[in-house]
């Protein structure tokens, strides 16, 4: 037995409609594509959104809201995170980057005050809130604007 003597089985398969081969075939003339129009030609292609003229779906749905394209979207990281760094270290968002705590060196960054820290840590971030300059403050660290 090989891959040549393999067969589909019995009534699996039929065979393929011919269309336009005669009268006798039940799929003449217009080869069962109607009557004139665009379908009806050869080379005709529909886009699979194509609703036959109909108003699409994406016209006919309300729109609505609004999207500022002067929009600033800050990575967050927390105070807690920061007790992963030494002590004494400057932090700075190419330094986040390399520990991971930031996905993107170059989009602005923010420390938020979940969580506790104790050591002296210098951080440069481009904005803070008002609690975690506190809390960094209080350790002993300071806490700069880029």
């Amino acid at each position: 037995m090989d891959l040549s003597s393999l067969k589909p089985n019995k009534g699996s398969t039929r065979k393929t409609k011919r269309r336009g081969r005669g009268e006798g075939s039940g799929l003449a003339v217009t080869a069962g594509r109607g009557h004139k129009g665009y379908g009806s030609r050869g080379g005709a292609k529909q886009r699979a959104w194509f609703e036959g003229g109909q108003m699409p779906l994406q016209r006919r749905l309300p729109k609505y809201g609004f999207t500022n394209i002067d929009k600033v979207t800050f990575q967050v990281i927390n105070v807690s995170d920061l007790e992963a760094i030494d002590a004494g270290k400057e932090v700075t968002p190419e330094l986040l980057h390399e520990l991971k705590l930031v996905r993107n060196k170059r989009l602005p960054v923010k420390l938020l005050a979940m969580g506790e820290i104790t050591k002296k840590i210098q951080i440069k971030v481009n904005a803070v809130s008002k609690s975690a300059r506190e809390k960094v403050e209080k350790a002993g660290g300071t806490v700069t604007l880029l």
